[in-house]
């Protein structure tokens, strides 16, 4: 038996007037996932509990099958160990964004423009942190960098009360004087992020990216903080070796805590450009070489929620069912039996720009057990099943044991 998970990160949505009044979702032109719809058992489940921020850290927690009341304590020690930090039981990590601010000349005038700097590439924004290092760098602060603009800040004997730290990509924009950290505890991560704009406004990089019209990589901003806390194996919790691909650290950093084999995929970006076809030859490879779970991320649909991209949110779902659903369900047809389940981790209305708790549809089909389903995998027909899954963190038992 071989099981897959194609995680369409942020891909629930509500009705879109432009789309005339469908969703992403309902009008994408997505064959296999329709086709397979048609025999799989299709419903909602609700993967972010009532009370729990809506995070790509703790709606991927609970469907991989780990209560988040139980294992989660923030997004960056997950994203941190993803970029080998070994984090000490003293040490508070933040995700450090890099992000695009207005040039007011009150930082506390200015208004968030990108929360992802125009999808900064890696190697840039590499250039970028080193200079902030050699700013910021001391005994109790360790800038790391990451992935595209996700970067870490390791806070040696620091605090997690530090009052609200906003995600960027909820107040894109918007003034940032409302969402600076005001807390005490907060005020050398306020000065810092306040600081670090006169270290990256005139950078020689940020001015070339503004010559070619990129936008400037101009400021750090600081949220999801947490302290590391272990997650349990997934082998032993399951039974079965698992993989995880993924273009995003806070996926390969709970794939590395949880003992899965983590994939790194060449051009896997996050976004529309990435790497689809490398992420299914991957997952082939993985099953192939002894892993009976692969859980294949996608960010594309998350990251055009966020930047209200309505016709490449349709395209990114297109491309996850031709460029890697297809291929990956004609490589399944090896084996013996096999399941599938497709789902969002939360959704992420194009008219919210960010993250909502609402239940996202699932599917989950079974090479030998075939169901009655639905015409097309929807929001809408998910719910018209009457299927729900009140505890998201319980359904991943229900698709590998069920």
């Amino acid at each position: 038996m071989k099981y897959v998970v194609i995680l369409c990160d942020g891909m629930a949505d509500y009705p879109v007037p432009e789309l005339g009044g469908l969703t992403p979702m309902a009008k994408a032109h997505k064959p296999n996932m329709d086709r397979l719809a048609k025999k799989a058992e299709v419903g909602l489940v609700k993967t972010v509990a009532d009370g729990l921020k809506p995070g790509s850290d703790v709606a991927n927690l609970s469907v991989l099958g780990y209560d988040p009341a139980v294992y989660y304590s923030g997004r960056s020690p997950l994203e941190a160990g993803s970029i080998g930090i070994d984090m000490k039981p003293t040490d508070v990590s933040l995700r450090c964004n890099l992000v695009t601010l207005s040039d007011e000349e009150n930082y506390d005038d200015k208004t968030i423009i990108d929360y992802c700097a125009g999808d900064i590439s890696t190697a840039e924004a590499r250039i970028l942190v080193d200079s902030l290092k050699e700013v910021f760098d001391n005994d109790e602060f360790k800038l790391y960098a990451g992935v595209s603009y996700r970067h870490c800040l390791i806070w040696n004997n620091g605090t997690l009360d530090l009052g609200t730290l906003t995600p960027p990509h909820d107040i894109t924009g918007k003034p940032i004087k409302e969402y600076l950290p005001r807390h005490k505890n907060a005020a050398k991560l306020y000065e810092m992020m306040k600081k670090s704009y006169d270290v990256l406004k005139d950078h020689p990089l940020n001015l070339e990216r503004i010559k070619r019209g990129d936008r400037p990589a101009n400021s750090m901003w600081f949220w999801g903080e947490g302290v590391r806390k272990p997650l349990a194996s997934f082998e032993e919790k399951f039974g079965i070796k698992g993989s995880m691909i993924s273009a995003v650290d806070l996926l390969k950093g709970i794939g590395k805590f949880s003992g899965m084999n983590v994939v790194n995929v060449e051009g896997a970006t996050g976004y529309l450009d990435t790497n689809f076809e490398g992420k299914a030859r991957a997952a082939i490879n993985e099953l192939k070489n002894g892993s009976d779970f692969v859980y294949i991320h996608i960010e594309a649909p998350d990251e055009c929620g966020h930047r209200y991209e309505i016709e490449n949110k349709v395209k990114a779902i297109e491309l996850i069912d031709e460029k890697i659903l297809a291929p990956v369900l004609e490589a399944l047809e090896e084996y013996d039996d096999y399941k599938v389940m497709v789902l969002p981790d939360h959704p992420t209305p194009l008219s919210l720009r960010t993250h909502t708790n609402d239940p996202v549809p699932y599917m989950i089909y079974h090479k030998k057990a075939e169901r009655q389903g639905v015409d097309v995998l929807s929001e809408e027909s998910a719910k018209s099943t009457g299927n729900y899954a009140p505890v998201g963190h319980e359904l991943i038992e229900k698709f590998i044991k069920g």
